[in-house]
């Protein structure tokens, strides 16, 4: 009968080391898939925000600056309050060098089309800032519009207004 109990006993006890040993396996292979899992993630979320890293700083490296030699200047009607308006420009350029090239190439039909748009507006009107940002942002509509149809693309992001007299 002593030999029964034991063998009970040791019965209840592999049992029991079984149990502990598979539950510890289970939990073993959970943290390890998980682990993994996580590390792949991250890994990829890595790469991705390194490479948007990189093209930011390209795109950043890449705006260059370019200022139109002469200022434009239009004379207005008689009559009017104001007689004559002379703006300098620079544009704002994403891309390399080669971008600033075509610029400089197609800069008398920039001009030209800029002096016939200014000359367009009503004098009066260019006192208030509205008025002035309205301008700018045709100027630089109608500079992609003459870069797209020469060059096949524009690079111009922004117009700025370096000088903007009225007289």
């Amino acid at each position: 009968m002593a030999e029964s109990d034991q063998k009970g006993d040791n019965g209840k006890k592999s049992t029991m080391k079984l149990l502990a040993i598979v539950l510890v396996g289970v939990l073993l292979a959970g943290g390890i898939g998980a682990g993994v899992f996580y590390y792949l993630q991250h890994k990829d979320n890595g790469e991705k925000t390194a490479h948007n890293d990189e093209e930011e700083e390209e795109e950043e490296a890449e705006k260059l600056y370019y200022e139109m030699a002469k200022p434009l200047t239009v004379n207005f009607p008689r009559g009017s309050s104001i007689q004559m308006i002379q703006i300098s420009l620079a544009f704002l350029v994403a891309g390399k060098e080669d971008a600033l090239e075509v610029l400089k190439k197609h800069e008398p039909m920039i001009r030209n089309n800029l002096l016939m748009l200014i000359s367009a507006q009503k004098p009066e009107n260019l006192n208030m800032r509205e008025e002035k940002e309205k301008l700018r942002a045709a100027m630089l509509n109608e500079v992609t519009s003459i870069l797209k149809k020469m060059a096949g693309k524009s690079q111009v992001k922004e117009l700025f207004f370096t000088a903007f007299v009225m007289q």
